[in-house]
C-alpha cells in the first residue's frame, strides 16, 4: 500500500500506482485508478465520436488491458511518459471502436491482430484528426480536476467556495459579497491564496506525471 497521505495520491505518481496496480488483490489500488482516470478515459471517447455505451466500454476495455499488463509491468520513465503510455492504451482501444465504424474486416489472429497485452498495429490505430486535439483537451481538465481536489484538501471549505465561485464560475464579485455575506478583501485573499495553491499543485503534477 502507498504511504502518501491522502491528499497526495489523488492524482499518484505513475510508479507509486502502477507499482500498487501490479498486485491484482489491491482493490483500494485499482478503485483509485478508476477513480482518477475514468473521467479521462470516458471523455476521450466521446469527444471522439461514440456513444455513452460505446465510451463506456472503451473504459472497461482500457480497464481489462491495463489488469493483463500489470503483474510483469515494468514502467520505465526514460522510455517515455506516463501520459504517453496511457495515451496508447486508450488509443489502442479506441482502434476497435474506429474499426467497427468503418466497417473494416478483423484480420485473423497471426496475421497482424492484437497481441495478448492489447496492442495493435500501427495501420490499425490511425485516429480521426481531432482525436490528439481531444486527448490533449481531456488530459489538461484532468489533470486540473486532480489539482483542484489536491487544494480543496488543503484550504477551508469557505475559501474552496469563494475561489470556486469568483474564478471557476466567474461570479461577480458583488454578487458573492451580497449572498454569502463575504468582504471584498475575504473574496480577494481566496482568489490569490487558493489560486496560487492551484498553480503549484498543477506544476507538481505535469513533474510527477514525466510531462
Amino acid at each position: 500500500m502507498s504511504d502518501q497521505p491522502a491528499n497526495e495520491s489523488l492524482l499518484p505518481t505513475r510508479q507509486s500506482l502502477l507499482s500498487r496496480l501490479r498486485d491484482w488483490e489491491d482493490q483500494a489500488g485499482w478503485a483509485e485508478f478508476f477513480e482518477t482516470y475514468w473521467r479521462l478515459i470516458y471523455g476521450v471517447a466521446r469527444r471522439s465520436g461514440l456513444s455513452d455505451a460505446e465510451a463506456q466500454d472503451v473504459v472497461q476495455d482500457t480497464l481489462v488491458v491495463v489488469a493483463k499488463q500489470m503483474p510483469g509491468f515494468r514502467y520505465d520513465p526514460a522510455r517515455g511518459s506516463f501520459k504517453a503510455w496511457l495515451h496508447t492504451v486508450i488509443r489502442s482501444r479506441l482502434s476497435r471502436h474506429w474499426r467497427k465504424a468503418r466497417a473494416r474486416p478483423v484480420v485473423a489472429a497471426g496475421e497482424g491482430m492484437e497481441t495478448e497485452a492489447g496492442t495493435e498495429p500501427e495501420a490499425d490505430l490511425a485516429a480521426p484528426p481531432e482525436f490528439e486535439a481531444e486527448w490533449q483537451r481531456e488530459w489538461e481538465h484532468n489533470l486540473l480536476e486532480a489539482a483542484l481536489r489536491r487544494v480543496q484538501a488543503k484550504v477551508s471549505s469557505r475559501q474552496f467556495l469563494l475561489f470556486s465561485l469568483a474564478v471557476l464560475r466567474e461570479v461577480p464579485v458583488a454578487t458573492i459579497r451580497r449572498q454569502f455575506d463575504a468582504s471584498f478583501a475575504q473574496v480577494y485573499l481566496a482568489k490569490h491564496r487558493v489560486g496560487k495553491l492551484l498553480k503549484a499543485e498543477v506544476t507538481r503534477l505535469r513533474k510527477e506525471l514525466g510531462e
